[in-house]
């Protein structure tokens, strides 16, 4: 895990703040580019069964394959494992409390968070915000 912020990190992806806008839709650049979260339970990918993959919303790396998502119960997409090195993690201590960022390894956009609490066989959860993934389906 990386306690370096995303702005100071080089990323293969980058965009000035206009063009981020132009790419994204207002509630996606809100989660990825400025740290946001979604409303729970207000994205259709949460309930997303089909074989596939999802992808960075602002830069179409593939994250998640179909296979690592699980329903969490708690509104947003959760999966245990990402694609190995499409995601990056940073120390967040936003709101009073120590988190684990996850961030896209390729343009260092806002997923959501990673928590020690998911099944087996990594006891992960990443708690991913539905705008900032794309699904392709196989």
């Amino acid at each position: 895990m990386s306690n370096a912020s995303n702005e100071s990190t080089h990323f293969e992806v980058t965009h000035t703040d206009a063009e981020w806008r132009a790419l994204l839709t207002p509630e996606q650049y809100a989660v990825m580019r400025g740290h946001g979260t979604e409303r729970p339970g207000s994205c259709a990918l949460l309930h997303e069964t089909r074989a596939g993959g999802f992808a960075c919303a602002g830069c179409g790396q593939m994250l998640f394959v179909g296979q690592t998502k699980f329903e969490s119960g708690t509104g947003w997409p959760s999966f245990n494992d990402p694609v190995s090195g499409s995601t990056g993690t940073t120390v967040d201590t936003s709101y009073g409390m120590t988190r684990t960022e996850v961030h896209c390894a390729r343009c260092g956009s806002h997923l959501g968070h990673v928590f020690p609490d998911g099944p087996p066989p990594t006891g992960l959860r990443y708690c991913i915000n539905g705008v900032a993934l794309n699904f392709v389906p196989d």
